[in-house]
């Protein structure tokens, strides 16, 4: 694709308005019941296949969301030791 300019000038936009549809869809369906957030970080991760930028900003949110499972995991943990008690 990167030798035809114009097939990859309708590849990158048609990653970009997928991707960010995508993410602007998790946006609506955050305050919602589901999963909004996991769809909004694999709309970034759409995007990072092509924009630098959508790819850090998928790295920094896909960290964050390690950090937060992890947290509830130890959080989950901690509740049942202290209930066992």
């Amino acid at each position: 694709m990167g030798r035809n300019r114009t097939v990859d000038r309708v590849y990158r936009t048609s990653v970009g308005v997928i991707g960010g549809g995508t993410v602007v869809l998790s946006i609506v369906l955050i305050p919602l019941p589901g999963p909004g957030a996991l769809i909004g970080l694999g709309g970034l991760a759409l995007l990072g296949t092509e924009f630098d930028g959508a790819k850090k900003v998928s790295r920094r949110a896909n960290d964050l969301a390690r950090r937060g499972a992890a947290k509830v995991s130890q959080l989950r943990k901690d509740r049942r030791d202290a209930s066992q008690d």
